[in-house]
């Protein structure tokens, strides 16, 4: 299986075109928060109808896989915490969106929401516990913020670690985690787009100008993941 990793595209649409066509060439495209961009010009509630139609375009050439990021929240859920509530459109054979966990070959995706406070997070903690469950040989999550304790985190001055998310992962051990969030990282001296917290691989692709947003290939088949920026591009063994 080949999965397409990319996260931070903020209504880019030349990045978006260039994800449609890319879609073709993988099995999986993952697309980790921050679809949309809360300082555009461009309203929200039009970005969403834009966003939702590339969502259905790539969906007829890949599974794809969407989880909301802080850019993504467009109004309180019933329990009164921001949710994209934008993301649950028509159902789609091919889409899958926050909250949903899917198998696919020998793989679970598990899609996790942007938490906007405890409600919310707690959700996202029940979410994990029931992916658990039964779990095949191998766990992939999205989740927009990078976890704790790594250098995906870091954007050359601060670090924004999700402490949450570090510990889940030390509970449920996946073996990979997509991320995305803070752009600098892949880049940043002490900042990186791959990590390791135990036996789990979480990535970040970062965020960049151009006409190709950066972005990650993980092969299944092959145990490697190839990491594509515009000033460089690295490719890792996972074995």
């Amino acid at each position: 299986m080949k999965i397409l990793a990319v996260s931070d595209l903020h209504y880019r649409l030349p990045h978006w075109d260039w994800l449609v066509d890319a879609a073709a060439e993988v099995d999986v495209v993952a697309i980790v928060g921050d679809l949309a961009d809360v300082v555009s010009p461009v309203p929200h509630e039009v970005q969403t109808v834009v966003l939702s139609t590339y969502l259905e375009r790539l969906a007829e050439r890949a599974v794809v896989l969407a989880s909301s990021g802080n850019h993504d929240l467009d109004g309180p859920g019933e329990h009164g915490e921001q949710v994209a509530t934008w993301l649950h459109g028509p159902d789609r054979a091919a889409l899958h969106v926050d909250g949903a966990s899917v198998d696919i070959g020998d793989t679970r995706f598990t899609l996790c929401p942007w938490w906007d406070g405890p409600v919310t997070r707690d959700e996202v903690a029940a979410q994990l516990s029931t992916a658990a469950v039964d779990r095949p040989s191998r766990w992939v999550w999205l989740y927009h913020a990078p976890p704790a304790g790594t250098a995906l985190c870091f954007d050359g001055r601060r670090t924004f670690p999700d402490q949450e998310l570090a510990d889940w992962i030390a509970l449920h051990r996946p073996d990979v985690v997509l991320c995305g969030h803070i752009h600098q990282a892949p880049w940043a001296s002490g900042g990186s787009w791959n990590a390791r917290l135990g036996d789990t691989w979480a990535f970040n692709a970062g965020k960049q100008i151009g006409p190709v947003p950066p972005h990650i290939t993980l092969d299944t088949d092959a145990g490697t993941a190839h990491w594509f920026g515009t000033f460089g591009s690295q490719t890792i063994d996972l074995g």
